[in-house]
Parts: C-alpha cells; structure tokens; sequence
C-alpha cells in the first residue's frame, strides 16, 4: 500500500506543477476564450481526482465501491484523451509541458499496475465504505483534494465565462464597413479584447499570430489568420495596422538571455510590419505601435508629458528602439502613432489579476514605500485609445496611454483594498524586492508621473479617469470597512 500511495503522491505534485506552471503561469488558460473547453475538461478532472484523493486518504471502497471506483478512473482517462485532442486543436504545447504529460501517463500505468492488487481484494468484499486511516497520506492526499477540488471548481466558473464571451462575440452581426485592420500579438491581453471590438465595428481582420490553432479557437473563422506576414500578398490593401506583438516583461525575470527575447520579440514583428508597409501596392493609412511608459525610465515626482526626453535604463532603451523602428514606417507615409501604456488593468489578464490575489484574503500587498507614482490605464479605456489612435488623424508620434490622475502605487493598492472592502496593507521592502527580482524590479518600484496631453487634446474622454472608478469596475463598489495598514518598509521610493 505505501508505495501505491508513494507513487500516487508523485503523480500528484506533477500534475500540481503542471497546472501551476503551465495552465496559470505561462498559457494564462483562464484568459483565453479559446480554453474555454479545456478549462471544461480540467475542471471535471479535477473534481474526480478530488473524489479519489479523498477516498484514498481515508475509505476503502468495498465491493460495488470498488467498481464505482473503476468506473471514475475510465471516466478520468476519457476526459484526460479528450484534453489530448482538445490541447492539439487549440494551442502549441511548450517542450516542457509535453514532457510533463508524458511522464503522468507513464507514471499513472504504474498507479493503474499498483492499484489493481488492492482493488482486487476490495471488490471480492462485501458491499460498503470501510474507514481506514493512512498515517501522513491521509493528511496529504486530505490536502490534495481540498487544493483540486478547489482548482477544479475555479476552472468551472472561468470556463462558464469564457463560454459567455464566446456567445457574446458570436452574437454580433456588424456591418461591413469596408475597412481592412492588421493586428499583431491578436491572442494577446489587449490584442483579444481589440480584435472582437474591430470585428464587432465591422472591420476586415487579418490576424498575425505563433499560434494559428489558438487564434482559431480563439476568434472562429471570420479573421483571417496568418503565421507569418510574408503570407500576405502585396496587392493586398489593408487600412490600418495595430502592433501589438511582444513578449510579456514581467513574465521572467531580465536575465541577459530574457532581455534578448523581450528585445527580438518586439523589434522583429515591428521590423517586419515595416517591410510588409513597404511591399503593398497600396499603403495603410496609419501604424499604432505599442510602447511602455519605461521610455521615460525613473523619474521621482518630475510631470512627464510627451514632450518630455526619454528615461535611462533597461526598460527606457527597450521602448525606445521599439519606437524608431515603428517610425521606419513614416518613410512610406504613414501615420505613426506609438501608444506608451502604463500598467493595463483588466479582469482576464495581465497584472490586475496578481495585484488582486491576495485580496480575497484581506491583504493588499504594496512594493515599497508606495510613495512611487504609477502610470496606469483601463483596459476599457487602453482599447479605446488604440482605436482613437487607429482613426484619428489628430494624433501622432509617441502618445501616454495612461488615466488622466496621476497615482501613487500606495493609493493604487489601498483603492483595490477599499473597493474589495479592506484590507490589511503591506509594504514589501525595497531591498527585498531588489533581491528577488534583480533588474526586474524596477517595473515595481520606478516613478513615472504621466500626463496624457495628447489623448486630451484629441478629445478622448476616459471612462475610468480615476483608480476609485477603475477599482469599483474591477471590483465591485465600495464598501465602508477599511483595515489599518501595516508597513514592514520604512523606505518610500
């Protein structure tokens, strides 16, 4: 029995790795509509191994039981073949994950091998459910079904919403207004938000994507979906292009080989857009690119508007290379537009979802001091931009896609906590964070004071222009009940 149980609790810790490390951290499932039917299936796994830990950990099903019990393993393994094809028609697996699932189903034939003396002497008893306690793997696989039963209700819940964005996007029946948009990173946090409100205002949207399977789950047939822009014929006439593309800079931390692939990420796609502008007969109308509020780097308390010189830095660099390649575009007479987006809050992605984590335990934690202000912007709001960007000729060069007021990151934090109805608030130390993060904390703890004179003077109007309204909308409103805040950093930065 203990090496049954051994055995069961490997499979257990990689299945757990699995799920944390590719499912949350590096595919972002629950942000995707195109998981949606995945998420499915992981929930009804999840929910049967909570079942089974739970019986292992403290029943031995006897007689019929036993059957029963069979019967949920054949039931786990249909579901886990479904998630097979599901995962191969949807997205590319990572090398990793790949070896991962490998290893779980050579290490579940030995489960099955381990499992079948035992069961065999359960199902020649009589008929019923005998208590039966297993020393410390009672109290672990006890914890194991708490954690993917858990797990498993969470992916039922994210699934069912994913498929009510679906239904929603499928319910649209635009009008063709004639109009042709490119967009590059499509699958992406903004790029999936954009892509079903130009399809909704009927555009013509071509989509360039690493992953044509998850953009096709993702939008269904009407963009069409290219791999590489060297598919697109130069008769082609497209209006717009929104560039979007570029590896996440806080996915990893800024490892000299990380820094080179957030670097190429963003220089490629934009290089080649470039080249793409300048083989069409017809020319787009305008480029909007993406940029960062690194640009203008550490700043402290300093109004930065768009006039204002470039930063120092990693980040300042990265922003602006970025930008002079967009701007290769204006030799072929486009409109160039480079949108600097401060932190993007959002519901389905990006950094709001780990910001607001610990506050569903009533702990809102802080980088810092607090006393740095952080640049920042709806995802509502992001969205209308580009496409304000995208349609009018007002606007050009770099442009702060940020809210109008200025925020310090303590006041971001404590408006999240009074909007989840308070918290207790932490301020994680500078030096602390310097140690953990290197180079990379410098997302966190740098100033940036933005001003977006150039989305004003445009007319934009901005739906959130302030963290309370952000907060409430992501939220939920406010409540009264506040929690005093705790700070273990005396320093402000």
């Amino acid at each position: 029995m203990n090496v049954f149980l051994s055995v069961l609790t490997v499979q257990a810790l990689i299945g757990a790795l699995d799920n944390l490390l590719h499912h949350e951290l590096t595919e972002k499932l629950p942000a995707h509509v195109s998981a949606r039917r995945e998420l499915a299936l992981h929930s009804a796994r999840e929910l049967i191994y909570a079942l089974l830990f739970l019986v292992v950990a403290w029943i031995a099903p006897l007689g019929l039981w036993a059957w029963a019990l069979v019967g949920l393993l054949v039931i786990e393994v249909i579901i886990t073949l479904a998630d097979f094809l599901e995962e191969d028609r949807t997205r590319i697996l990572p090398a990793f994950e790949r070896v991962l699932h490998t290893i779980l189903a050579v290490n579940f034939g030995f489960v099955l091998a381990l499992a079948h003396p035992l069961w065999m002497q359960w199902a020649q008893q009589p008929t019923a459910l005998a208590f039966e306690s297993r020393g410390l793997f009672s109290w672990f696989f006890t914890l194991c079904a708490l954690g993917v039963g858990a797990w498993g209700v969470r992916n039922l819940f994210a699934s069912a919403a994913l498929y009510k964005r679906a239904r929603e996007a499928q319910s649209l029946l635009p009008i063709d207004n004639g109009r042709t948009v490119l967009i590059t990173g499509a699958t992406g946090f903004l790029g999936d938000s954009l892509v079903r409100a130009r399809l909704a205002a009927g555009d013509h949207v071509i989509v360039l994507t690493r992953d044509p399977r998850r953009a096709r789950a993702q939008f269904g047939a009407r963009p069409l979906i290219v791999d590489t822009l060297t598919a697109l014929p130069a008769s082609l006439a497209i209006d717009a292009i929104i560039n979007l593309a570029g590896a996440g800079v806080a996915n990893a931390l800024w490892t000299q080989a990380r820094k080179q692939k957030l670097r190429q990420s963003r220089m490629s796609v934009t290089q080649d857009v470039v080249a793409l502008v300048a083989r069409l007969a017809k020319k787009p109308d305008v480029l909007v690119s993406a940029s960062a509020v690194g640009f203008y780097g550490d700043r402290g308390e300093d109004v930065l508007t768009e006039a204002s010189a470039p930063g120092q830095g990693f980040t300042a660099d990265l922003c602006k290379a970025w930008e002079m390649a967009a701007a290769g575009a204006r030799a072929h007479g486009l409109r160039v537009v480079c949108l600097r987006f401060g932190l993007v809050l959002g519901k389905d992605g990006g950094a709001f979802p780990q910001l607001a984590l610990p506050l569903a335990a009533r702990v809102a934690i802080q980088f810092g001091g607090g006393g740095q202000f952080m640049a920042w912007i709806h995802k509502k709001d992001a969205v209308r931009l580009i496409e304000k960007a995208m349609l009018d000729p007002r606007m050009s060069g770099g442009l702060n896609a940020v809210a109008p007021t200025p925020t310090r990151h303590g006041d971001v934090i404590a408006a999240l906590a009074a909007a989840r109805g308070g918290a207790v608030q932490f301020a994680a130390p500078v030096w602390a964070l310097k140690l953990l993060l290197g180079e990379m904390s410098a997302l966190f703890l740098d100033s940036q004071r933005l001003a977006p004179d150039g989305a004003n003077a445009a007319g934009f109007v901005f739906e959130f222009p302030d963290i309370k309204t952000a907060a409430a909308d992501l939220l939920g409103p406010p409540h009264a009940a506040t929690m005093p805040q705790i700070a273990l950093s005396p320093d402000r930065t």
